[in-house]
């Protein structure tokens, strides 16, 4: 009692001025919120020619015509849930050209960003078995390396922390898993082509796949961009982790390797998918046995002259590149001309 006494009251304020200073706190707050965006981040990068460009287009509803990319390109997207006061998210969307000579590249968006809010969407071609493995390898190596590089310290453990409560913390196989320090979606592309291969050749990949997937605590889909279905649960994950809209994306599992793979965080295991405990070094070695892998090369990574690519064009650069090739050849005909001379001298 004598702390209530002690309490100064404004005996003068009515519920009415109280319920308006309240709602105006309220309506301040919502206008704090409003007003600072949150950002995501999201790295899409695997096989060259699987279709990353198309899918990014879809996902930030874009109709342009995809042309290829050559390094690394960025983009964003921004969305405004409804509601008054309602927050403005924005996703940073990166994507990686080719997986050749890469690892300063693979850098750069988790330089740019950080690891707080960071995603990957890993983009393999179904359609070419005995490139799954090199591109896959690639990935996850250029990765880890950028991640110790650029987390500060006892970042990543927390971040695998946050991965482990994403699979599950009571999941039977958490403490034989690599568990990667942030969301991965492997994503098979070309489904449509990959699904008229050998039936052999699908379970050797199926259970590649979903080793790997499981080991690092990532989800699997296969995805096409002839299939409505499957491009719109691709699109629905992206969204998931770009603007974490809708909260789950994946509202059925697949896990048959003779249909479309569709498997979300933590629903798989080792005894589903019939294999003792590995890790990725035991599940590429086994793969590649399986299905031999080719190397990484660069081929038809350029065009043979970027400059004269029409996806590439820049008005004043286009130009003043003609002034000075103009230039270049009246200097070479004119050296030609002076040899000649000299000769017959």
């Amino acid at each position: 009692m004598s702390e209530l006494n002690s309490m100064e009251v404004d005996t003068t304020e009515t519920i009415q001025d109280i319920a308006i200073k309240l709602v105006m706190e309220q309506l301040r707050n919502e206008s704090r919120l409003a007003t600072t965006p949150t950002e995501r981040t999201l790295f899409v990068l695997g096989s060259k020619g699987v279709g990353k460009s198309t899918l990014i287009n879809r996902f930030l509803d874009r109709d342009d015509v995809p042309r290829p990319t050559l390094a690394l390109e960025y983009s964003f997207g921004r969305k405004t849930a409804s509601g008054q006061g309602a927050q403005k998210n924005i996703c940073n969307v990166w994507e990686l050209g080719s997986l050749a000579n890469s690892s300063q590249l693979i850098e750069m968006p988790i330089r740019s960003h950080g690891l707080q809010t960071f995603s990957c969407i890993v983009m393999l071609d179904l359609s070419q078995p005995d490139r799954l493995w090199t591109d896959l390898e690639s990935v996850l190596n250029g990765l880890k390396q950028a991640t110790a590089k650029h987390a500060v310290a006892g970042q990543i453990e927390e971040m695998k922390e946050l991965t482990a409560q994403r699979i599950g913390k009571e999941h039977p196989d958490l403490s034989t898993l690599e568990l990667f320090p942030f969301p991965i979606v492997i994503v098979g592309g070309k489904y449509d082509i990959y699904q008229n291969q050998d039936s052999e050749i699908r379970k050797h990949v199926c259970r590649c796949l979903r080793s790997i997937a499981h080991t690092l605590g990532a989800a699997l889909v296969y995805y096409s961009a002839k299939n409505s279905s499957l491009s719109k649960l691709v699109r629905d994950t992206m969204n998931h982790l770009g603007f974490g809209s809708p909260s789950n994306p994946f509202r059925t599992a697949s896990f048959d390797h003779s249909s479309p793979l569709a498997i979300p965080f933590g629903a798989d295991s080792w005894a589903r998918i019939g294999v003792t405990p590995s890790n990725s070094e035991r599940i590429g070695l086994s793969f590649s046995t399986q299905i031999p892998q080719l190397p990484i090369g660069n081929g038809g990574i350029l065009p043979d002259d970027p400059a004269k690519d029409a996806g590439f064009k820049e008005a004043s650069i286009d130009e003043l590149r003609s002034q000075k090739d103009e230039e270049l050849m009246y200097v070479l005909k004119d050296t030609e001309i002076r040899m000649k001379f000299e000769v017959v001298q």
